[in-house]
């Protein structure tokens, strides 16, 4: 479990949508509060899904080749997939011209709650899915699966927070360094998506079909 949940937690906080978007946030207008918001939300959901999972299973899995477990390892690989077949898609058409979203330019005026609400649209829903199968399998028995899964939260959140105290404690230099890391991150968000995309959908292909057989 810890394995997994570390590779995932590292795709999703090196996912470059959210990342650019968190930066513009934080360049505008009361950014520091509004990303502040942005990561309280983000976090908050990526706990409230570990929470109904364990809810739901009580820390315990299921017994090996039972409906559940089998249906949990049957999303990982579905997912796995996905990925894989997003990844090569969007190699083949290869990178275009890039224009920003519209949604994007309308930050300076958002409120906290539309950051909050960000925080939850943006994630990665399909990352987050694979981290939940991932945590119906584990033994929750011990304070150090319970560390685990702190860390899956935090490695997930880490790129984020960085972000958010470097704009809190260093306002001009961090508004120059994060505006050409945001830059950067723009002008090679297609071969990211591709890289992550690709790299995470085929360790969960692996490990489901390890598992399945």
């Amino acid at each position: 479990m810890v394995l997994d949940l570390v590779i995932i937690g590292l795709a999703i906080n090196l996912g470059p949508l959210h990342n650019s978007a968190f930066i513009l946030l934080l360049s505008t207008p009361r950014g520091v509060r509004k990303g502040l918001a942005f990561v309280l939300a983000w976090l908050g959901c990526l706990v409230l899904v570990l929470a109904a999972v364990i809810l739901l299973t009580g820390g315990k899995p299921p017994a090996p080749r039972s409906a559940p477990s089998t249906a949990a390892l049957a999303l990982k690989l579905a997912l796995g997939i996905g990925m894989v077949v997003y990844a090569e898609r969007k190699r083949r058409r290869g990178s275009r011209p890039r224009r920003s979203p519209k949604w994007l330019s309308r930050l300076d005026n958002a409120s906290l709650w539309t950051a909050a609400g960000l925080g939850v649209v943006l994630q990665p829903w399909g990352l987050v899915a694979a981290g939940a199968a991932t945590v119906v399998q584990a033994h929750l028995s011990s304070i150090g699966s319970y560390v685990a899964l702190f860390v899956f939260c935090l490695l997930a959140t880490s790129g984020l927070l960085a972000m958010l105290l470097y704009a809190t404690f260093r306002p001009v230099e961090a508004r120059a360094r994060l505006g050409a890391l945001r830059d950067w991150t723009e002008s090679h968000q297609d071969q990211a998506i591709v890289t992550l995309s690709l790299l995470a959908g085929l360790w969960l292909v692996a490990k489901s079909l390890y598992q399945l057989v």
